[in-house]
């Protein structure tokens, strides 16, 4: 057992070593980027110290993938009784191929980082093909060079101490145990603390407890990109959006050639763009001085409009929702963008269609948008975002921060004790929680902006016991439990000084299917409330066809807010859409007031339905479900143009985020 440790420890030696050269790469490259840091964060060596300590978290789960291999080769020649120097030579040649392709990358990541403002990931794989120019740019580049000699030097000081570590260790190993162990004890000894040995390593590897293993949503903890960045290992990053890139959601739609899409798209929503920022960018001039009013946004998990009293279901399920709709601006045929909580999200605020079942927020490279947060925080608002769970669900944390939000709220601000599930805390808990944190904000005098997501209304159910349902069934009882949760965080409110000077909105992050399927896109799971209250919002029941992507334009227009526009979404004050357009996992559709036609791309079927309210019945292709087959694919064309470009966001205004 003695000489088990003995060379345990020299592979934890070297373990140590590299992320301690890890670390002094994340320094060179602080003081690359330090003049890019927000000037308050400058001199602050305690909060840039906490993207250190992230980093080196990271730096640990690339060094623990590393690790693994020759732990197991440990537990298997120490079941033999074998430490000899083949033993160590093949570990040393294994450590010094993968730390260097690590340092290599590591040493890559300064430069990157300091020309494109994000760390290096999967796109350098696009300059592969083009070798002799790329070998030429990095050798005929003098900058360079110094980066290159701290890889070497890197890596030369890694070889060194390891030939001296190895040296030492295995004179130490050959020394023979004054005990004699009965063989079967030893290697029983051996098995179990290998194993435990090996656990622990692909803990390393997973990064953390919890619902998720480590995404770089955990290295963002401020309002400053440079250091909320500086944190995440580039290896990490390289990896993790290469296979970002190979999953199937995240490939390159094709429905209809691009430039046609773009064309459509600004005849659709009569854009007439100079092509600076996008093909669909346009200039919003409100008349007047913006209103600095207050914004608060719940998004309700799960609620579908069948839910609701208003729409037919009986018995009625959300009281306080249905109260509200007699006293506030509401569309009748609104609809969420895709059939998943981050799409709800995602196309709220941003105002960027959904497709299919790609997450938009989940990759090791966090896209910049422009959109509500970010015009908000250009007009001085604070920003916050609460959530009942862990803050790196979905990437929340990262897409967050990166694209808007000052402060986000998660389980980790949470009791403990208040935690009941996999998703946190329970949504009258998530309410109660945010009004002190409101009345801070509005005590700096700024207005505020506040997103709230809440999730009760999804399995597993849990009903609080302060709460009496009159319904039987969980799944009725949840929805009455939601709407009760909201009356009273709406009854709170309402004795606070901010609440006159705030406009709330209540909708769906997405539905879910209440009663039977009738066609291939229920839709019951895209069909959701779109309410907004306010002393100043004039009260009114629309029949529009509306979606998530026309909530951000619509808001700013009633804040009077002068913004650039860069998005898919309309103001549903002064403009009506010819029809909706949404997606599930496989599926894209669209409706109006008669038709539904939906789309599977990946069996290219294609279905088509006469509308009668929400009910459907099959019908055969015509010229009106070619023209809904036009705007919807148009749409969708060209969001993957503006996604896949780059094209998202301001960039003469909002380049910082």
């Amino acid at each position: 057992m003695r000489r088990f440790f003995k060379t345990l420890l020299y592979l934890l030696s070297i373990h140590a070593i590299a992320l301690l050269i890890l670390t002094v790469f994340r320094l060179i490259l602080l003081c690359t980027i330090h003049s890019a840091i927000t000037p308050a964060y400058q001199s602050n060596w305690q909060i840039q110290s906490i993207a250190f300590l992230r980093g080196i978290w990271f730096d640990n789960v690339i060094a623990c993938y590393i690790l693994l291999l020759p732990l197991v080769a440990l537990m298997v020649t120490s079941l033999f009784g074998y430490y000899g120097k083949f033993f160590f030579r093949g570990v040393n040649i294994f450590f010094i191929i993968f730390y260097t392709i690590d340092f290599g990358v590591s040493a890559a990541n300064i430069p990157y980082f300091s020309y494109f403002f994000k760390n290096i990931n999967s796109s350098i794989f696009n300059w592969f093909g083009y070798g002799t120019t790329t070998m030429g740019m990095v050798i005929g580049e003098k900058s360079y060079y110094i980066y290159i000699f701290y890889f070497l030097l890197a890596v030369t000081i890694l070889v060194y101490a390891m030939r001296r570590l190895s040296r030492y260790f295995y004179s130490k190993v050959q020394q023979k145990s004054r005990r004699d162990y009965n063989v079967w004890v030893r290697r029983s000894g051996l098995l179990v603390v290998s194993c435990c040995l090996i656990s622990l390593c692909v803990f390393g590897m997973r990064g953390r407890r919890g619902y998720n293993p480590i995404k770089v949503s955990a290295a963002y903890y401020c309002d400053d990109p440079s250091l909320n960045q500086l944190g995440i290992s580039p290896t990490f990053n390289l990896l993790g959006s290469t296979l970002d890139e190979m999953r199937t959601e995240n490939r390159y739609l094709t429905l209809m050639p691009d430039a046609e899409a773009i064309n459509n798209v600004r005849q659709y929503l009569d854009r007439h763009s100079d092509g600076s920022i996008s093909p669909i960018a346009q200039q919003i001039v409100a008349t007047g001085s913006p209103t600095r009013q207050n914004l608060v946004i719940v998004l309700m998990e799960s609620m579908s409009a069948h839910l609701m009293g208003h729409f037919g279901h009986s018995p009625s399920l959300t009281p306080f929702l249905d109260s509200l709709y007699g006293r506030s601006l509401c569309f009748n045929n609104f609809y969420s963008a895709g059939n998943h909580t981050n799409h709800g999200l995602y196309s709220t605020l941003y105002s960027f269609p959904s497709v299919m079942k790609r997450n938009s927020m989940k990759g090791s490279v966090i896209p910049v948008y422009s959109g509500l947060p970010t015009v908000l925080k250009a007009n001085g608002y604070l920003n916050m975002f609460f959530m009942t769970h862990e803050s790196q669900y979905d990437n929340m944390n990262a897409f967050f921060r990166t694209n808007g939000f000052d402060r986000i709220y998660s389980q980790e601000n949470y009791p403990k004790d208040k935690v009941v599930n996999s998703f946190g805390v329970q949504d009258d808990y998530l309410f109660h929680y945010a009004i002190p944190v409101l009345n801070e904000a509005a005590s700096t005098g700024r207005p505020f902006f506040a997103a709230l997501m809440t999730i009760s209304n999804h399995p597993p159910y849990i009903v609080p016991t302060i709460f009496h349902a009159r319904s039987h069934n969980i799944e009725d009882q949840i929805v009455e439990y939601a709407d009760w949760a909201i009356r009273g965080f709406m009854e709170e409110a309402s004795k606070q000084p901010w609440f006159d000077n705030t406009i709330f909105v209540f909708l769906g992050d997405h539905g879910k299917i209440v009663g039977k399927a009738d066609c291939e896109t229920p839709l019951s799971y895209n069909h959701i409330p779109f309410i907004v209250y306010g002393q100043s919002v004039k009260p009114e029941v629309r029949q529009d066809f509306a979606g998530q992507i026309d909530v951000a334009p619509t808001l700013l227009d009633l804040l009077n807010i002068s913004y650039t526009q860069n998005n898919f979404g309309i103001d549903l004050t002064r403009q009506k859409r010819p029809a909706v357009f949404f997606t599930t996992d496989n599926s894209i559709a669209v409706r109006d007031a008669s038709h539904l036609y939906v789309y599977n791309p990946a069996t290219r079927q294609e279905f088509c339905y006469n509308m009668n309210g929400c009910h459907c019945s099959q019908a055969k292709m015509n010229a009106q479900f070619m023209a809904l087959k036009k705007y919807c694919f148009s749409m969708i064309q060209a969001t993957e143009v503006l996604t896949h470009s780059g094209k998202t966001i301001d960039k003469s205004k909002n380049s910082k985020y």
